[in-house]
């Protein structure tokens, strides 16, 4: 065994999380439904070490204390529907996911550390980033959320993950098109079934399909199934002997039933969901994760232009029945998790899903689908979404109480005064509490 020490390896590593004690704190508690007056939290070694009703006598000498004064503890936010492949600095949609490998993934750092001072603590990438992203991150080599990836979403050829033109040459094989870091494409049981291993085998934590048509991609339409009932059986068993899920990209009714009949455990978008499919999906367990703030953006005046003509048709579609469904889906009793799916220089409105979703929800309902509910999908429910003894201290801090208006969110530099992941504070709004996330550095002489 090396005696090197683990900071001589990893230069970038970073001593234990400082602990805190925040007193006078309005704790929101999202399982319950409200909230806490009056409460201190202790976080030590990056975890929530305790909530109670009262301060500690005498007062520990080793945490740092932050006096809220009735300010809100609020749970980190999870984004679960992310492409961090699809980087800014692109005039239109077609170039933000077909670039060269070495520019996305270098702007890649700097769209994490965004999502995280804007409050999310978690993400669930559905195509595109891959596991040194991951681990990077875990690493502490830069800032950004805990990420959860399916690696590259599958698609069949002409699905929505292939981002081919009509004139453009087949591939052999199912392989990856130059290019396109979002899809892999496959086709055949044979080739499913090798899919979804490797994906597995490459660090995903689940496995995403493209089970209809997209807004996106060039050759396919939004009424299209993708996949036979055979091929997604086969990725559906192989995902499962892995000990994980498929989630399925479905806009119709047609092709989510199609998707959940062959066991899938989550839908993406699902915006043309009826009464009776959603009575399904709440009935069979399976999680809805609408997007609806893509198809606003991409249908507003600043960002016309950027939607190739093919693409501006379908986002209509799906816009104009994306409220509809989410109100159907929230009657029918589904379980529903937050997504945003902005791509490029669209990824700054990721808040702004909150305001739309208030139009029909009431505010405890969006929060959980940005907490509890996708840290639930993702096997994590006894670690993170809520501040509890023993989860990990990914903690925001609010002006405002997100229970009476959930769009706070929507303007993290007026209401989100801080942001800790993990124990540390990766962003602080608030001069009282100063952020301590730094990479140290290290200089050693001979």
């Amino acid at each position: 065994m090396s005696d090197v020490a683990d900071s001589q390896i990893k230069p970038w590593a970073r001593p234990e999380p400082k602990g805190y004690l925040f007193k006078n704190a309005n704790v929101v508690d999202v399982q319950a439904g409200k909230i806490l007056k009056d409460s201190t939290v202790i976080t030590r070694e990056g975890k929530i070490q305790s909530v109670s009703s009262s301060l500690p006598k005498p007062l520990p000498t080793d945490l740092t204390i932050i006096d809220c004064e009735g300010r809100y503890l609020c749970p980190g936010l999870f984004d679960a529907h992310v492409h961090l492949c699809a980087v800014p600095g692109f005039s239109d949609l077609s170039k933000a996911f077909g670039n060269p490998n070495d520019v996305h993934l270098l702007r890649q750092p700097y769209t994490a550390a965004q999502m995280l001072h804007r409050g999310f603590t978690s993400i669930r990438d559905c195509g595109g980033a891959q596991l040194a992203l991951k681990e990077a991150i875990e690493d502490g080599v830069f800032p950004g959320p805990r990420v959860f990836i399916s690696g590259h979403a599958l698609s069949q050829f002409g699905g929505h993950g292939d981002l081919r033109g009509s004139h453009e040459p087949t591939e052999c094989c199912g392989g990856n098109h130059s290019n396109n870091h979002l899809g892999r494409m496959c086709n055949g049981v044979p080739e499913c079934m090798a899919a979804v291993r490797e994906e597995i085998r490459c660090g995903a934590d689940f496995i995403k399909i493209m089970g209809s048509g997209g807004v996106a991609s060039p050759t396919d339409k939004l009424e299209h199934l993708q996949f036979t009932s055979g091929e997604i059986q086969a990725m559906v068993e192989c995902a499962n002997n892995a000990g994980t899920f498929v989630t399925a990209h479905a806009y119709t009714v047609k092709a989510i039933r199609h998707c959940i009949d062959n066991g899938v455990k989550g839908i993406e978008h699902g915006n043309f969901v009826d009464a009776p499919t959603a009575k399904m999906m709440a009935h069979k367990g399976v999680y809805l994760t609408p997007t609806l703030i893509a198809y606003a953006q991409m249908a507003s005046e600043q960002w016309k232009g950027y939607l190739p003509p093919e693409s501006q048709a379908k986002n209509s579609q799906v816009l104009k029945s994306g409220l509809a469904a989410l109100k159907i889906a929230a009657e029918a009793g589904v379980t529903m998790c937050y997504g945003s799916d902005l791509l490029g220089p669209l990824g700054s409105a990721q808040t702004h899903e909150f305001a739309l979703r208030s139009q029909v929800l009431k505010p405890l309902q969006i929060l959980r689908s940005a907490t509890i509910n996708p840290a639930k999908m993702m096997g994590w429910e006894d670690a993170i979404g809520q501040i509890k003894e023993g989860f990990h201290a990914d903690v925001v801090m609010l002006s405002k109480n997100p229970l009476e208006d959930v769009t706070i969110f929507d303007e993290p530099e007026q209401y989100v005064l801080g942001v800790m992941k993990d124990g540390r504070v990766y962003k602080s709004r608030w001069v009282a509490l100063p952020e301590d996330s730094e990479i140290p550095v290290r200089v050693k002489y001979n």
